[in-house]
């Protein structure tokens, strides 16, 4: 090619416009996001465990002497106070003997007083005084005993309750000890549970429990612990424990299996965050927070967890704004926007920056 074709080619190109350079890459938009915000609400340890129902107190109604039923003064089923009266025996054999024991009483009082009449006068003796004082207390004592194998044919409530289903019936013969009926106090009621060992160092006396029955499916009745066995059952690692409930309406009743909850520690402004916002990376536990419509990588402490939340101890502040949903596409430091949860009848998107006021 002759040297004055190459000059005219060169020039041709030189003549060309020159070509516009790249344009610079844009920004990568911003990732959606699904955010809330921390706050602060109530937060409740508690222990669960299961239990009985028992009476606060108990007695299975007893004679204590032999004789038979003449008189039935109660209603079964029915509430009594203390001190009623219950049943009586037969009591004509123990009336005569009181009788007897009384007319011994004055003959030993008269002779006695004889007696110091003539030690008076310089007439007696000493000792017939001495015998006479000693006659006149035992059958003073005499009296005592035969008034209280009376009074015991008298059977009276030892406490206020509610009488059960009497076992004998007017006319039958009992014997010292034979059951008769129950008597039960049951407002309030206690109730009987235990607990792991390892929770020896949460629990106290007055603390808070929530029991719930099947009788009553949907309620539950607060008490209060006031008694810890101080001895550990070795066989099953555990503490027993009572509490009161309180009975007013009396529907509770001794024997009902009950669901304990023991609650060993309130905090009134814990920290929680849906589980789902948690990033975790190795050990530890990350969240990405919002701040000026960017999300932060933070490092947090958890806590307890309960119904799908979990308590932040460390890292995070009440009115923080941090992602639970879409962080799986995100980086430190990258661009957001918020979205409404699918299915939200909230707008579809805020405003950028609204997510850091």
């Amino acid at each position: 090619m002759s040297r004055r074709v190459v000059l005219s080619l060169l020039g041709c190109f030189l003549a060309l416009p020159a070509l516009a350079s790249p344009a610079p890459s844009s920004a990568p938009p911003a990732t959606a996001v699904e955010v809330s915000t921390v706050k602060g609400a109530r937060l409740d340890r508690s222990i669960e465990a299961v239990g009985s129902l028992v009476s606060n107190e108990s007695v299975i109604v007893s004679p204590e002497i032999a004789g038979r039923v003449t008189d039935i003064m109660f209603e079964e089923g029915a509430a009594v106070k203390k001190g009623d009266v219950l049943f009586r025996l037969d009591d004509s054999i123990l009336k005569a003997q009181m009788s007897q024991a009384r007319a011994a009483l004055g003959l030993s009082q008269a002779n006695h007083k004889r007696a110091q009449e003539l030690l008076d006068k310089k007439i007696g003796a000493v000792q017939a005084v001495d015998e006479t004082i000693a006659r006149r207390n035992t059958d003073s004592a005499a009296v005592e005993m035969a008034q209280a194998q009376l009074d015991k044919a008298t059977i009276r409530a030892p406490f206020d309750g509610i009488v059960g289903l009497r076992q004998v019936s007017v006319g039958d013969y009992v014997t010292s000890g034979q059951s008769l009926v129950n008597l039960e106090s049951i407002d309030p009621l206690k109730i009987n549970f235990k607990i792991a060992e390892v929770y020896l160092s949460a629990i106290k006396a007055g603390q808070t429990v929530g029991a719930t029955v099947d009788a009553f499916p949907g309620r539950e009745f607060s008490g209060e612990v006031y008694a810890i066995d101080p001895l550990i059952d070795t066989a099953g690692r555990t503490i027993s424990l009572r509490a009161k409930l309180p009975n007013h309406d009396l529907q509770l009743r001794p024997g009902l299996f009950a669901r304990v909850r023991l609650l060993i520690e309130s905090k009134p402004d814990a920290l929680l965050i849906d589980e789902q916002a948690l990033v975790p990376q190795g050990n530890d536990q990350f969240v990405y927070k919002v701040m000026a419509d960017k999300a932060e990588l933070m490092k947090v402490v958890t806590g307890q967890r309960k119904g799908g939340q979990v308590e932040i101890t460390a890292g995070l502040k009440a009115g923080d704004v941090i992602v639970v949903a879409g962080q799986m596409k995100l980086r430190p430091g990258a661009a957001v926007r918020i979205v409404s949860p699918a299915g939200s009848n909230a707008p579809a998107a805020n405003k950028p920056g609204d997510a850091a006021k």
